[in-house]
């Protein structure tokens, strides 16, 4: 219960939909808990994780969605970053984005029930109006790219040609390598100081 309380806070804090009664001729999609323990390498507890996810096999095309395509880095651009830290002796880290898709902004109109357990009291007949994608939506990963995308180019970051989720970025004589896999990010630098600052920006 806990951690499902503290998914809808997160919701709530990113102001993820706004409760409105459904429209004529719309119909909400449907969503469930996903419950996981997460353990450490010896086996015991490490935490446990609820996560709401929509039900977006029910979404129809034209009416839910438009596009879904949505790019990841390559393995190849991926091995090529670790030579390059081995070879420079460079600082590397990952690290996961903890709300990702939460950040994406929606195009469409789309409407949800309420959670199961989280029903406002008084208001059970109204539905959740999504702005911001959450997980299983079809356009999830789309949406929180273009705007991961956008990020990163406004901060400075440069797109490489060959590679449209690999950017770099340089500071007089300091560089960073930054590659997106979904919401997994691997950032490679030659100075720790540099690296500070863009992890505080992320």
């Amino acid at each position: 219960m806990k951690s499902m309380e503290e998914e809808m806070k997160s919701m709530k804090v990113n102001q993820v939909w706004d409760l409105v009664y459904l429209p004529p001729n719309r119909k909400a999609i449907g969503n469930k808990w996903v419950l996981r323990i997460k353990r450490k390498a010896d086996g015991t507890i490490e935490r446990y994780k609820g996560r709401l996810v929509a039900k977006g096999y029910t979404q129809h095309k034209g009416v839910d969605y438009e596009e879904t395509f949505s790019p990841v880095v390559r393995f190849a651009s991926i091995r090529l970053m670790l030579a390059i830290v081995a070879h420079l002796d460079l600082e590397l880290y990952q690290m996961d984005i903890k709300i990702a898709f939460l950040n994406g902004e929606l195009e469409e109109e789309i409407y949800m029930a309420q959670p199961q357990g989280f029903v406002i009291k008084g208001q059970e007949r109204k539905v959740c109006k999504l702005k911001r994608s959450i997980y299983a939506l079809k356009q999830s990963s789309r949406q929180w790219n273009l705007k991961f995308h956008q990020a990163v180019i406004s901060y400075g970051f440069r797109m490489i040609e060959e590679d449209h989720y690999v950017y770099v970025k340089r500071s007089k004589d300091d560089f960073a390598i930054l590659s997106l896999y979904v919401d997994n990010i691997l950032l490679a630098t030659n100075s720790k100081e540099f690296v500070k600052t863009v992890k505080d920006w992320l």
